[in-house]
């Protein structure tokens, strides 16, 4: 190094060039400390969930054993019994709860002067929906055909179609009709 300086005022940066390269240094150290610490934490972590997942594994599997156990020990045809009670239970509970003034007041409002109802018969399905199979004597098949639309428009009564028409002796139609019903309160579904 030269150490002849012909400046006026003389300048060497020799010691903040030092202290920016001290000040580097420092940084890259801590930089290193801090990811080092993050290093050894997170391997201490990983290797405690990795035994927490090995202890849980082998927890799960043994929860298989015992549910296959358990399951061997159960009859079959208990649980088909007991599923067939609980199946006629609902049905049962289905009839009861099913509101026959409530159906017949709707009847009243929609049903034409020309129109006599014969027969109702709810039938009640594993999804607890209701079908209604409705016998009727009209004079004509345009009286049918009133009933049905007003029914219809009720909002009550879908996917009500005629399933069998005939003539009677006495020159009236009986036409059996076949709707899903829902009550007031099962209206909105």
């Amino acid at each position: 190094m030269i150490d002849t300086n012909l400046s006026t005022r003389p300048f060497y940066n020799e010691r903040a060039v030092r202290a920016w390269v001290l000040v580097g240094a420092l940084v890259v150290a801590a930089a290193t400390a801090w990811n080092l610490s993050r290093v050894l934490r997170y391997s201490g972590s990983s290797t405690e969930l990795a035994i927490r997942a090995a202890a849980d594994e082998a927890r799960a599997g043994e929860a298989r054993r015992e549910a296959a156990r358990l399951r061997g020990t159960v009859d079959a045809r208990q649980i088909e019994a007991a599923s067939v009670d609980a199946r006629q239970a609902n049905e049962l509970i289905d009839r009861r709860t099913f509101s026959w003034t409530e159906l017949f007041n709707r009847f009243e409002t929609t049903l034409p002067d020309d129109v006599r109802i014969v027969s109702v018969a709810p039938k009640i399905d594993r999804d607890r929906r209701i079908t209604l199979m409705i016998v009727v004597l009209a004079r004509g098949v345009d009286d049918v055909n009133q009933f049905m639309e007003r029914l219809d428009a009720t909002g009550n009564f879908r996917e009500l179609r005629s399933t069998r028409e005939r003539a009677t002796d006495d020159d009236q139609i009986e036409s059996v009709l076949e709707a899903r019903y829902l009550p007031v309160s099962g209206a909105a579904q």
